[in-house]
């Protein structure tokens, strides 16, 4: 199964499409997200004010690199849909000099630094303006983003790219620290056996040839880049040789290439579940199940998102990349219970935290939780949280 989360720039999620048959993120954007997008996303400007303003579009759709196609976001500037996502073919990095520092906010209140640069150019084969840009890393990497948005400014697309995977790294962090895939079996079940899905060999055979492209490019550049001034002393003959050694690299390297790719050409790209041998037939998760287990990770995450947001404010400019961590601390501590029938009220006594930081966060939620007058489901308690110091006080 292959889940295409849709969420806003904080990670709140909108919908999801699950599919057990995709030809990838181009596809499910064109057939199941982009049409639902139009009929749901609120306020979207008018045809008269998208006439009147050549720059103004509907929403911005932002994704991974998987999306990059000049063709796609073409398509959909038609609509009136702006674009933002990774560069798929950057060129050679640019000077350092054009780099600016810019402080950015990003959408869960945390300040960074970014050192970014801006050009204007249009994509292979002129089919559509962009605005590129780049953002310069530590180690002098220069990570580079294109989009269609016009008029906004350039550090705040960086800012609405890099946290794309926001809901990526919650996934990630559940896993690791709260073991949320253990929570539910799945369970499979059999797909249609008259279902196309993708042939495995074909998938085999495409990956080799994307693997000998890349390493074909990187020989490429080795060896437009190689000039006499490179090699030590000026000595001619080794400044040959390594030429020659890598002329035979490159030309070896194309000769796989080609091969590879006349056998994936050989190869039906789509096959029926019915025509693969048994050991590779496609099985799905059993949808109930999936869509509990899915329930479960958005609650758990819309929780632990508003919670930190709520915290975040009270902690100093430098440390609000903190707020998960003491939420972390204080998911893992253990608590004492005190039902009061009588009262009506179930007492949660929080264990004192690490350090006073933390234990000023959790009083400040203490407070902010008991406003919310929540009931203990299945119950008419009404749940009071306190510290464990509150009751010696």
């Amino acid at each position: 199964m292959v889940d295409y989360w849709v969420n806003s720039a904080t990670g709140s999620p909108f919908f999801l499409v699950s599919t057990a048959q995709t030809d990838g993120l181009l596809s499910i954007l064109r057939s199941e997200i982009v049409p639902r997008l139009l009929q749901e996303v609120p306020n979207q400007p008018s045809q008269r004010a998208l006439k009147s303003n050549p720059d103004l579009y509907r929403f911005v759709l932002i994704f991974d690199r998987e999306g990059y196609s000049p063709e796609f976001f073409a398509e959909m500037w038609e609509k009136r849909i702006a674009c933002l996502t990774y560069t798929k073919y950057a060129t050679q990095n640019w000077p350092e000099g054009e780099f600016i520092k810019e402080e950015v906010m990003m959408p869960n209140g945390e300040h960074l630094e970014m050192d970014l640069a801006e050009r204007d150019r249009y994509l292979e084969g002129g089919k559509i303006w962009v605005r590129e840009i780049r953002k310069l890393t530590k180690t002098g990497k220069q990570t580079s983003i294109v989009s269609t948005v016009y008029g906004s400014e350039s550090r705040l697309l960086a800012t609405a790219m890099f946290t794309r995977w926001s809901q990526e790294n919650f996934f990630k962090y559940m896993r690791q620290h709260f073991g949320i895939d253990k929570i539910l079996e799945y369970g499979k079940e059999d797909l249609d056996e008259t279902v196309k899905v993708v042939n495995p060999h074909y998938r085999e055979l495409d990956k080799q040839v994307r693997s000998r492209v890349s390493k074909l490019n990187k020989l490429h550049a080795e060896f437009g880049a190689l000039t006499l001034s490179d090699i030590e002393e000026r000595n001619i003959r080794k400044y040959e040789r390594k030429k020659s050694e890598l002329q035979e690299d490159i030309e070896s390297m194309q000769h796989e290439l080609d091969n590879l790719k006349k056998q994936r050409k050989a190869t039906k790209r789509y096959v029926k579940i019915m025509e693969l041998p048994k050991e590779e037939r496609t099985t799905k998760l059993v949808e109930k199940r999936k869509q509990i287990m899915d329930t479960i990770k958005m609650i758990a995450y819309r929780g632990e998102t508003s919670l930190a947001t709520l915290i975040r404010p009270r902690l100093s400019k430098h440390h609000t990349d903190e707020a998960k961590t003491i939420l972390r601390h204080l998911f893992e501590s253990s608590v004492d219970l005190r039902p009061d029938e009588s009262k009506g009220i179930l007492e949660v006594f929080l264990h004192n935290m690490a350090n006073p930081t933390y234990d000023k966060i959790a009083h400040y939620l203490c407070s902010r939780l008991n406003e919310t007058e929540t009931k203990y489901p299945g119950t008419n308690l009404r749940l009071i949280y306190k510290m464990v110091s509150e009751e010696v006080g």
